[in-house]
């Protein structure tokens, strides 16, 4: 069934098409070379129907606006042409023979070009003698018709504005005279077989005429104007009009006042170069009224790119009209480029307007801002009038009114904006800059090109700061106006509608009965007035003819009540309506003193004066009103900020790069300024990309001009987009490093507040999924994400690449680096959906498969630990650090140069945060300690750790695989017997005979090797002992935290853990009751689900249940070390034969080392390169592991050299009564390393009877589990540990 009309309307109007995104960029109109509703041709076909006499006034004004449409595509063709010559191929000497062909082809593309030039040449010379007659018919003495109507002179002006700007392109154009140059070439070339050419050389000799005299257009003009008559009557109209509009500031838009000031001096030159008396003009209008209008406005915008002067334009054409070289006063006015520095300097203190926005910003913000509250509430105000039923006639008629004034207001504050723009351009372009340098090349401004001197070094940071916010100023209030486009329709009707039916009906009614009850002539004219304009239908109070028959004085003089209508009236009525007032008012004399509304000699009284005058105004603004839309898009246009025809080919070049382009440099200066209040605008001067490409289109069109467009916001989009990203991510990642630093730091320092990070606004442009940009829709949020995606990957490279540069004490740094950029994703995401910071972890760790356990950070410390760690660092058992040592033979290591990154890449570019940052790394890169096991095991995780660790444990076994040879061949050079130091030698007596029974002499290398697979074999297993301290804590955290929920408690032992009452856990239990609850309640959607949550409770306790008894890795270290230990027990701990203890002939494996032992301890004292700096303690730790677990300790102890001297020396001193004992003096420093080395042995001893107690020789036993089981023989293989045990198997 078909739905109706009304339900269906009734039913879309509930959708809502807005979404989140903030309005933070221009109108964007779409681009489209289609006319459109910014297209509003003005016709007066319809002034016939009124009975004025006006008929010819009309045709003539129709003439005129239809060579003003003309002329614009004149002046386009102009300024867009391009030398053709350069393009033009040369031929070689090979092909010379071809010379003809070139020829013909090269007139054939020339011709077409000159063609053009020729429809400019016959086009300007028709225009001329058309506005000459115009003008001329105002000049004829038995001319009745009071004067040209004001939009009959605004015509006038606008024709003579374009026929002036033609002059000067046709003037500036150096291209053209050269193109034609080589047309005429060609044509003498390819013209020789033709015959009849003598029109087309005439035609030619004319346009080589024409392009060659400079102003020629206005020197026909002249000619014209003269020709038959003089015009000095409309030109001093003209020239009164100019003046007084720009005094009284009667120019509404921007726009009219530049065609004022362009046309004024050419219209002064004309005036005064007639043949009559040519100071006449200066009887109407005074010289210096002339003279002050020049100076303060010396520059005039002409072109994008190319601007006018006054005073150079009088200069010049003094030298063609021989008359006005007589005027002396005002051609001694300074051009532009002639006003002394101190007095440009100080410009806009001495004229009375100023050029440079900077110096206005502050007003137009405030008038900004004041503007955009109260057309918010005068919008608002609109939106509960329209929402309420029956709304008061009075309120009504104010809401509305309010909002016609605000769009008045609107539009006059975007039309003195765009002007400010347009002639700080001029004055920009009028004034190069002479002394700046280029900072990107640190060359001087002679190198630059000239463009680069007037737009890219021209600016300073204040006045690039002071157009951006302009610019925003100029389409945010355009968009804002936009938006309310058919909110505000109605209003504006029906207000302009109100306007003119009051003054139409009850003002002229009023006067008709007052002022000019006698004035025939007049009241003739004011009863025209209400007869073309009035809306009898709209009155209630009086029917037409009941008007007509009033009589004044009665008390229908009160005024007449009419409905408002959106009726407004036509571009003729207010024709019309402006025509008959001109006609009241000046009383058909063109040369009224006074201006159009002054006073002198009229008898019209003030007040009525004053009315005629006000609605006369309101009648100039009714038409701008009533075509919104091209009003608007032009009042916003700022296309013209890009264009640069002219520079172009003065500079020879095909285009300018991108840091030359304004729109860019607007955009760059927000992005590298760091300004928050400027961030939220920078899309603000892209739509100066939008406008250009709109006129190049519809205005210009040149598609070739819309192609440069398009290239150049491609590339400069591109551009804007990493800028954007990189400043996003510097800004989060310098807030996330500022978050994470320590707070008691912060508070010692007498600047902490340094460290914070100015807070910059990145939300709403982290919201735009449609930025229109060229036609086209460009979602930057998504841009943006794809961006920051790439740019967090390649920051963890760096880090990584970083970290593989460095040893292994920079995993802390590593550490640190990767928590500030996680947090910076954390604070990110909040804004924006990134990919999981997990997830390009996992990537660029290359631990994405699922049976991947060697990720690449883990691979990197294991090679890190195995080329350099192990073999170049030390052990200080005191401080449980390893230190790199300095007098190891340092073993080279292949290992890639620090990667150069931007700060960005660090903790941000605030030098204070990555200082501070990089002095807490530097703490941490001298040694490898407890917080580096830390942040290893948090970076490596419960999935790669096993890896290593089993990689270690492999390179314990190894070791001892290594050195088994070695310490073979230290037993061989053992005599064969060595009995116990005897007591009366003494401790010298027993350090020779040590020397003579360790005879190692030619064992030295072998020896050291053995030292250093010792220490190698001690540092993994303390690295491994701290690794193990450090998971413990792990584990007791993550036990405290799951306890709770799994009700668990500590046992009488302190480590076995009991379930409370046996029954379930608080979490199952707690999802069971919650499901039971939710299940039995009726309304309940999906009981499902709830079971399936009670179910996955229950998964849960148990998996976490079953990890609460986690094992030792030292302990497992010490049963695999055990095992491997086992293969060579034979050798390194021989059974005696006598089944008694071996004291003289034993060669077991504490006999070499502690020949070993006494043996560096003694070098460490003598020698000038102390061993214990190239061993540490990491030997002490191997050796005694290595007894311990094969048996031996009681047989060192009894049996080690070291601890035989010490007994000597111990019985030494007790047998002198002198402290120190003449047998003693020259060995306390070895006594007191010999001290020492036994105090570290014991310490060794003693942890591992804790962690691993044997009881003959039975290693620790090792569950599948993990966990070790304590006391309990059991025979160990290394079969047994080739694979590490999975939990829970």
């Amino acid at each position: 069934m078909a739905v109706p009309v009304e339900e269906a309307i009734a039913a879309l109007s509930t959708f809502s098409l807005e979404d989140e995104q903030p309005e933070i960029q221009g109108p964007a109109i779409w681009v489209s070379a289609e006319p459109g509703a910014t297209n509003s041709p003005i016709e007066y076909s319809d002034v016939s129907a009124y009975r004025l006499s006006l008929s010819e006034d009309t045709k003539a004004l129709n003439q005129l606006n239809t060579l003003i449409q003309e002329g614009k595509e004149m002046g386009s063709v102009l300024y867009t042409y391009r030398s053709c010559v350069k393009a033009l191929p040369q031929l070689p000497e090979s092909m010379k023979h071809s010379q003809a062909d070139l020829y013909m082809e090269t007139y054939q593309v020339l011709d077409l070009e000159m063609s053009r030039l020729r429809e400019i040449q016959r086009w300007q010379s028709s225009a001329a003698s058309k506005l000459a007659a115009d003008m001329q018919r105002f000049s004829r003495p038995e001319r009745r018709i009071n004067g040209p109507s004001i939009t009959h002179l605004w015509s006038m002006l606008k024709l003579l504005d374009i026929l002036v700007q033609l002059d000067h392109l046709k003037n500036a154009k150096a291209s053209i005279p050269n193109d034609f140059s080589w047309y005429k070439r060609t044509f003498t070339q390819v013209s020789v077989q033709w015959q009849d050419v003598d029109t087309m050389r005439e035609e030619l000799d004319d346009l080589q005429i024409f392009l060659s005299t400079r102003w020629a257009i206005l020197l026909n003009l002249h000619v014209e104007m003269f020709r038959v008559n003089n015009v000095e009557d409309i030109l001093q109209v003209l020239i009164v009009f100019a003046v007084e509009s720009l005094e009284l500031d009667f120019a509404l838009l921007f726009p009219e006042r530049h065609i004022l000031l362009r046309v004024l001096p050419v219209l002064v030159v004309l005036a005064t170069s007639s043949e009559k008396d040519s100071e006449s003009l200066y009887k109407r209008v005074k010289i210096n009224r002339l003279i002050n209008i020049f100076k303060n406005d010396p520059v005039i915008p002409a072109f994008p790119d190319l601007h006018l002067s006054p005073a150079a334009i009088l200069k010049e054409l003094s030298s063609y009209f021989q008359k006005f070289s007589s005027q002396t006063r005002l051609l001694t006015l300074p051009a532009p480029h002639e006003l002394p520095l101190k007095e440009a300097q100080e410009y806009p203190a001495t004229y009375q307007r100023q050029y440079l926005i900077v110096n206005h910003i502050g007003a137009i913000r405030a008038e900004h801002d004041d503007f955009s509250i109260r057309f918010a509430s005068s919008v608002n105000q609109l939106l509960l009038l329209k929402s309420t039923e029956s709304a008061d006639a009075e309120w009504c008629k104010e809401v509305k009114g309010n909002v016609y004034d605000m769009v008045v207001e609107g539009f006059q504050l975007l039309s003195r904006w765009t002007a400010r723009i347009w002639e700080q351009c001029a004055w920009k372009f009028s004034r190069p800059c002479k002394d700046a340098v280029s900072l990107e090349a640190n060359e001087p401004l002679g190198s630059c090109s000239d463009y680069e001197k007037v737009v890219r070094y021209n600016y300073s940071a204040e006045e690039r700061k002071a157009l951006v916010e302009l610019v925003s100023y100029i389409k945010s209030t355009a968009a804002m106006m936009q938006r309310c486009d058919t909110l505000v329709a109605d209003a504006l009707w029906e207000t302009i509608h109100a306007e003119v039916q009051d003054f139409v009906q009850n003002t002229l009614a009023i006067m008709l009965r007052t002022t000019f009850r006698k004035k025939k002539d007049l009241s003739r004219i004011l009863s025209d007035m209400r007869t073309l304009s009035a809306d009898w239908m709209a009155n209630t109070s009086k029917s037409e003819p009941e008007l007509q028959s009033l009589q004044p004085g009665g008390e229908e003089s009160k005024g007449n009540f009419f409905y408002p209508r959106p009726v407004a009236p036509t571009a003729a009525q207010v024709h019309c309506l402006q025509f008959l007032i001109y006609e009241v008012v000046s009383g058909g004399n063109l040369r009224k003193p006074g201006g159009l509304f002054g006073n002198s000699g009229s008898e019209i009284p003030v007040n009525d004066m004053k009315q005629l005058e006000t609605f006369f105004y309101k009648l100039s603004f009714f038409l701008h009103m009533l075509d919104y839309t091209a009003t608007l898009v032009t009042l916003s246009d700022l296309g013209f900020l890009w264009f640069r025809e002219f520079y172009l080919e003065s500079s020879r070049v095909i285009q300018f790069p991108i840091e030359c382009s304004l729109p860019w440099m607007l955009v760059d200066h927000v992005l590298e300024s760091h300004n928050a209040g400027l961030l939220e605008r920078v899309l603000m001067p892209l739509d100066i990309y939008n406008d250009s490409a709109q006129q190049a289109l519809v205005v210009l069109k040149q598609r070739f001009l819309y192609d440069e467009i398009e290239a150049e916001v491609d590339h400069c989009f591109d551009i804007f987009v990493s800028k954007l990203c990189e400043s996003i991510f510097t800004y989060y990642k310098s807030w996330a490093a500022s978050e994470l630093l320590d707070p008691s730091f912060l508070f010692a320092l007498d600047n902490g507040e340094n460290f914070s990070i100015q807070p910059m606004r990145f939300t709403t442009l982290l919201k735009m999924t449609r930025v229109k940009l060229l036609g086209r829709t460009v979602d930057l949020r998504s841009l943006i994400t794809e961006r920051l995606n790439k740019v967090f990957r390649e920051n963890l490279e760096f880090l990584f690449d970083r970290f593989e540069s460095q040893d292994l004490c920079a995993i802390v740094e590593l550490e640190k680096l990767l928590d500030v950029l996680k947090h910076a994703h954390e604070l990110l995401s909040k804004d924006i959906s990134i990919d999981s910071f997990d997830l390009m972890m996992n990537e660029m760790l290359e631990n994405i498969s699922l049976v991947s356990y060697s990720s690449r950070l883990a691979s990197q410390i294991w090679s890190e630990m195995q080329n350099d760690f192990l073999p170049n660092f030390i052990l200080c058992n005191t401080t449980q650090r390893f230190i790199r040592s300095s007098k190891v033979p340092s073993v080279s290591v292949q290992k890639p140069s620090v990667p150069y990154a931007k700060p960005n890449f660090y903790c941000g570019t605030q030098v204070r945060l990555n200082s501070a940052h990089q002095s807490f790394a530097r703490l941490h890169s001298g040694f490898f300690g407890m917080p580096h096991m830390f942040s290893m095991v948090k970076l490596l995780g419960s999935r790669s750790l096993p890896w290593l660790i089993r990689a270690l444990l492999d390179h314990i076994s190894n070791k001892i695989t290594t050195i088994e040879p070695m310490i073979m061949g230290l037993q061989e050079a053992l005599p064969k017997s060595i009995g116990l130091l005897p007591f009366d030698g003494g401790v010298t007596g027993c350090m020779r005979l040590i020397k003579e029974q360790l005879n190692w002499g030619k064992k030295s290398e072998l020896k050291a090797e053995v030292l250093r697979g010792i220490k190698e074999i001690g540092s993994t297993l303390y690295w491994i002992g701290l690794l193990d301290i450090a998971l413990r804590e792990l584990d007791t955290t993550h036990f405290m935290q799951t306890a709770p929920w799994l009700g668990m408690i500590p046992g009488a032992d302190g480590q076995i853990m009991q379930a409370q009452d046996g029954g379930v856990s608080p979490i199952v239990n707690l999802f069971k009751s919650a499901t039971a609850a939710i299940v039995s309640n009726p309304i309940c959607a999906s009981p499902m689900s709830f079971h399936t949550m009670a179910k996955q409770a229950e998964a849960a306790d148990l998996l976490y249940k079953a990890n609460i008894n986690t094992g030792s890795i030292l302990e497992y270290a010490l049963a695999f070390t055990s095992a491997a230990l086992d293969k060579y027990c034979s050798k390194w701990s021989a059974t005696p034969k006598t089944g008694f203890i071996d004291i003289t002939t034993s060669k077991d494996f504490y006999r070499i080392y502690s020949g070993l032992q006494i043996g560096y301890v003694e070098e460490s004292v003598q020698m000038s390169s102390p061993s214990h700096e190239v061993l540490g303690d990491s030997v002490a730790w191997g050796g005694c592991t290595i007894m311990y677990l094969l048996g031996q300790q009681l047989h060192f102890e009894l049996f080690d050299f070291s601890y035989q001297v010490l007994n000597v020396a111990e019985v030494e001193g007790v047998s002198h009564t002198h402290k120190n004992p003449p047998s003693l003096q020259g060995w306390e420093a070895l006594l007191e390393a010999l001290k020492k080395a036994r105090r570290l042995n014991n310490h060794v001893f003693s942890m591992l009877k804790a962690r691993c107690p044997l009881e003959d020789k039975t290693a620790c036993a090792i569950k599948q589990s993990g966990a070790p089981l304590h006391r309990i023989k059991f025979e160990n293989t290394v079969s047994a540990f080739e694979t590490l045990p999975q939990k829970g198997a």
